[in-house]
């Protein structure tokens, strides 16, 4: 995904912050961008763009920053993030889509069109229907066989 919008590419990755980490660019078409830190989590879990992230928490213990991601499920509180745009190594700092609607890299491992969607019950780098009303809802499945979803994860 290359997409260039007030200066920003938001497919580049860096190994220094080069902007206000948590940072917030708004797009065209409503689509909502946040600058983060990747970490591959316990379970070393590779970065691709197109992939869901969580908020980092280490062993899923607590809502942890909300500037450090992981696509480690294991390694968030089940608290979505957004999609990243790049392909980060660990400890590198990147943009990941918070709002507005994205085709993900990773199959969904369960939905249907019009479900909603966390990370609870989810693998690694995608999202699950969310099953109980304590989860936290991070998308919404447009076209779930062709990966697409309305992103909705909090700022």
């Amino acid at each position: 995904i290359m997409s260039l919008f007030a200066g920003v590419l938001i497919s580049r990755v860096d190994d220094t912050p080069q902007f206000t980490l948590g940072e917030i660019y708004h797009a065209q078409g409503g689509k909502k961008y946040k600058y983060v830190q990747y970490v591959v989590g316990a379970g070393s879990v590779a970065a691709a763009s197109g992939n869901f992230v969580g908020y980092y928490a280490p062993s899923g213990a607590s809502a942890g920053a909300t500037t450090v991601v992981t696509a480690d499920v294991s390694d968030t509180a089940r608290v979505g993030a957004g999609v990243l745009q790049s392909a980060p190594t660990n400890e590198q700092y990147c943009w990941i889509q918070v709002t507005g609607p994205a085709t993900l890299t990773t199959a969904l491992t369960a939905g249907a069109d019009g479900n909603a969607l966390s990370l609870a019950g989810a693998g690694d780098s995608t999202v699950d229907v969310s099953a109980a009303v304590t989860d936290h809802i991070c998308a919404v499945a447009i076209d779930a066989s062709a990966k697409i979803v309305m992103v909705t994860c909090p700022e």
